[in-house]
Order: structure tokens, then C-alpha cells, then sequence
């Protein structure tokens, strides 16, 4: 039997600190000793988020690849491998039907087999998924509400703005073209016409008109 195990880290800076990718390394290699396994190979996954399937990482899927029947592959957490019950439950199948182990160390044991562990593995994956949905809709809110004190949540300002302190600030030069595209958007010109006149692509008026809409919104 091959004993492979799988960490991971979300973040570069994590990945660079290394506490926490040691930390997990020593739990897989303490849980094989006590078993009397010897760890084969350690997959390392630094950087990546857990929102990503198993088999869409890098070393999830040199990991995938490797494993084969009697193998185990043993983890920290349930977290580390899976976010999405939908990832954890079709991995599971897919492990169990090729003869491979899938310890969870937090979960007690091997998942694969029809006991306890595999009821909270399916219970927990479904929970870890619905973590994650209430995770976004915080940063959605957290978002809307700095938007409506002036704040300016991130990333690229929308056209007709700059970013001064953290708060968007009128683009003289430019809200006098987006005051053009919207006027002339109202008085029925087409995509391509407000592009033509303004020297952007149809898809760009697009998107900044319908940003601009939203900015407009949040602003109120």
C-alpha cells in the first residue's frame, strides 16, 4: 500500500509563512506513524483556494492521477480538499470505486467505507459549501455598505472616476463623455454609434453604461 498526503494553503502569504502547511504536514505524518504507514509522497497545494475542485488544482490533479487501488491518501481536514459537497461526494465515489482510501483526520478515519465517517463527511461537505455561499453574500453586503457611505470597495475605478483616498472622485474628462454616451444611449443611438462617436468598442460603451448605472445606484 502507497500513502499519499494532501495539504493546502489558500493564500501566497500563507504558503510563503509555511506554519500552516508544516503544521498540517505533521499531523499527516503523526496519524501514518501511528497506523505504522510511512507517507510516500506529500502534495502540496500553496495558494490555491479551496472554491476550486479537487481536480482542478495542481496537485489535486497530479494527486488523482497517482492513487490507485489499495492506496490511501490522508488530509488534516475535510476543508483542505473540499468546499463543495457536489466536489467532495463525486471524489469519494470516484476514490472508493477504484479501491482508494481517503482518510480525514478530523473526521476519525477512513471515509470511503460505510461507516459513521462517511455520514459526517457527507453532512459536513454540504455544511462547508453553505459556509461558503454566506462568506460571499457578507463580502456582497460589506461591499454595499461601504459603496453607500462613499468608500470605494476595490479594484479598477469605473469609467468617470478616480480613486483618491479610497473614495471615487468625478473624472472631469471623462464623466463628460460618459454625460455623451448616456445622452445619446436615451436618444436611441445604437452600441456601435456612441462607440463610433466616442472611440470605444461596442461592448466597451456596454459595460461602462451598465456600470455606471450601478455606481449611480450605490452612490444614492
Amino acid at each position: 500500500m502507497r500513502v499519499f498526503g494532501y495539504v493546502r494553503v489558500s493564500t501566497i502569504e500563507q504558503a510563503s509563512n509555511g506554519e500552516s502547511l508544516e503544521a498540517q504536514k505533521a499531523k499527516i505524518t503523526g496519524y501514518a506513524m501511528m497506523q505504522g504507514w510511512t507517507v510516500d509522497e506529500m502534495f502540496v497545494e500553496a495558494g490555491v483556494s479551496g472554491s476550486v475542485p479537487l481536480a482542478d488544482r495542481p496537485q489535486g490533479q497530479r494527486l488523482l492521477a497517482a492513487v490507485g487501488n489499495g492506496d490511501m491518501i490522508i488530509t488534516p481536514r475535510l476543508d483542505r480538499m473540499f468546499r463543495s459537497a457536489s466536489d467532495a461526494l463525486g471524489t469519494l465515489e470516484e476514490l472508493k470505486g477504484q479501491g482508494t482510501g481517503l482518510v480525514m483526520i478530523d473526521l476519525g478515519g477512513d471515509v470511503t467505507g460505510n461507516g459513521i465517517s462517511k455520514l459526517v463527511f457527507t453532512i459536513l461537505s454540504a455544511v462547508a459549501e453553505n459556509e461558503r455561499d454566506r462568506i460571499r453574500e457578507r463580502i456582497r453586503e460589506v461591499k454595499r455598505h461601504l459603496a453607500a457611505q462613499g468608500i470605494y470597495g476595490g479594484g479598477k475605478a469605473p469609467f468617470g472616476y478616480d480613486v483618491v483616498d479610497g473614495r471615487l472622485v468625478d473624472n472631469a474628462e471623462q464623466q463628460f463623455t460618459l454625460a455623451k454616451m448616456q445622452s445619446m444611449r436615451k436618444a436611441g443611438a445604437s452600441l456601435r454609434a456612441i462607440g463610433d462617436a466616442t472611440g470605444l468598442k461596442a461592448m466597451s460603451v456596454k459595460r461602462i453604461l451598465d456600470r455606471a448605472g450601478v455606481v449611480l445606484t450605490s452612490r444614492k
